[in-house]
This record gives C-alpha cells, sequence and structure tokens, in this order.
C-alpha cells in the first residue's frame, strides 16, 4: 500500500478517497446520533427526578387548610406547640401497594439506566437495547398503575379527616413521569447503537 492509502485509512471516513458529500453525511450523521443520545440520557434523568420527587416528598393529598399528606408519613403543624407531629399513614393495604409501586418505579428506571450506560459502552455497533427498553417499561407500568391505585382508593386513605381536598404535586409527577417513561421505553427498544 502506498503512503496515501495508508494515511487515508488513518482519517476514518474522511479520507481522501471520501468524496465531500460523504464525509458531510457521515459529520451529520454522527452529530445526530451523539444529539439522540445526549437527549436520551436527559430524558431518562429527568423521569428518574420526576420518580424520586414523587415517590419520597410530601404532597401526595391537599387538605382545605393547605397541609399535604405523602405516601410514607402523616405530618401535621401542631400549633400549640409549635412543632410537627408525624404519624404512619393508614395501614390500608392499597397504600402500601402504592409505596412499593412506587419504589419498584423508581428501581426499574434506575437499573435502566445503569444498564443503558453499560450497554451504550460495551455493545457491538448494530445492537438493540432491549433490556434497558423493557426495564423502562416495566417502570412506567409500576408507577402508572400506582398512580391509578391511589386515585381511585384515595376516599379511603383519608377517610379520617375533614372532606375535601386534591391531589398534590407529587401525584401530577407521578402522572406525569408515565408517558415520559413510556415514550422512554418504547425509544430504547427502536434505537439501534451506531458508531
Amino acid at each position: 500500500m502506498g503512503a496515501g492509502a495508508q494515511r487515508g485509512e488513518a482519517l476514518g471516513p474522511f479520507s481522501e478517497a471520501a468524496s465531500p458529500s460523504q464525509a458531510i453525511t457521515t459529520a451529520i450523521n454522527a452529530l445526530a446520533m451523539s444529539f439522540l443520545l445526549f437527549a436520551i440520557t436527559g430524558l431518562h434523568v429527568l423521569i428518574l427526578v420526576l420518580l424520586f420527587v414523587a415517590t419520597l416528598d410530601k404532597s401526595w393529598w391537599v387538605l382545605p387548610d393547605d397541609e399535604t399528606v405523602n405516601l410514607w408519613y402523616d405530618c401535621l403543624y401542631d400549633n400549640s406547640t409549635q412543632s410537627w407531629v408525624c404519624a404512619s399513614v393508614a395501614d390500608s393495604q392499597w397504600l402500601h401497594a402504592v409505596q412499593a409501586l412506587m419504589v419498584l418505579a423508581l428501581l426499574f428506571s434506575s437499573f435502566a439506566f445503569i444498564l443503558f450506560m453499560y450497554q451504550l459502552y460495551t455493545m457491538e455497533r448494530g445492537g438493540l437495547f432491549y433490556a434497558t427498553g423493557v426495564c423502562q417499561l416495566l417502570a412506567c407500568l409500576s408507577v402508572f398503575t400506582a398512580a391509578l391505585i391511589y386515585a381511585i382508593h384515595v376516599s379511603k386513605f383519608h377517610h379520617h379527616r375533614q372532606p375535601g381536598g386534591s391531589f398534590g404535586y407529587c401525584f401530577v409527577l407521578a402522572w406525569l413521569a408515565f408517558p415520559l417513561a413510556l415514550l422512554s421505553g418504547i425509544m430504547y427498544i427502536h434505537l439501534r447503537k451506531r458508531e
């Protein structure tokens, strides 16, 4: 081989043998793939943040006097002692199911993110991210089921309280995480690794 052929091999897709239009197309494809991977990673991090806040923050139900209730503890501010009084939430099996499903959604989505990063750096070219997509779809199914159970049985969870109230922002975040996780799972299943 001549020196020009060796130099062309070292330059890869931008070799002398490649036409300028091929080099531009290759560069655009590489840029598009980088942007797609960045967008998918950003979407997954957004889903993880939504699930984390929805699971652990304190506003699944807002009472008429603007007190909030979360999935784990029932904390109310006592004006006479000027302190928070906390008790465990109702012993409803449905509420325990919501708690478990939200934790599962967070775990499935976290595992999917770790698996995606592992596959991104170890999978051969042309491979599909099926395992990551399935984990993300399981997270989607878990958060959907948890939010649906909470919406159906909310009156049973708060029967000992004054009537009235509304869903808090954590409930909204859980519902927002559902379609995003569904979209992310479908994208992972169709995503093919390229160089």
